[in-house]
């Protein structure tokens, strides 16, 4: 898997967990027919489930590993905030909050090549 697939699969994954599919949680009936039978303007990925929840559980190692990192990863995919943003949140310079959604990416990418064959 190249770097450049592993952001667009966690692009993918961050569009997933904006969208909540996948998530059990109590809906109320007339919520779930109204959201079936209009047209959403919320991308909802293109991912499936499986892939969905793979990349979800590697994002949450990797915030147990390094909670920093993780937050990054998480603020910039999941978010959808940009490093100027995510480094005044953590309290670091734009650069190093970079270099941390980058060190995250690279992480992920050597936790998902397994997932991946």
């Amino acid at each position: 898997m190249s770097m450049g697939d592993t952001r667009y699969l966690l692009e993918q994954w961050g569009w997933w967990w904006r969208h909540s599919s996948g998530v059990p949680r109590y809906v109320s009936p007339a919520y779930s027919l109204i959201r079936d039978h209009t047209g959403s303007t919320i991308p909802t990925g293109c991912i499936n489930d499986d892939l969905a929840m793979a990349v979800d559980s590697v994002i949450a190692r990797l915030c147990l590993r390094d909670r920093q990192m993780g937050n990054c990863i998480w603020l910039y995919y999941g978010v959808k905030l940009g490093t100027r943003r995510i480094a005044k949140i953590m309290g670091v310079g734009e650069t190093k909050a970079l270099q941390l959604v980058k060190a995250g990416e690279a992480w992920i990418d050597g936790a998902l090549d397994p997932v991946a064959a």
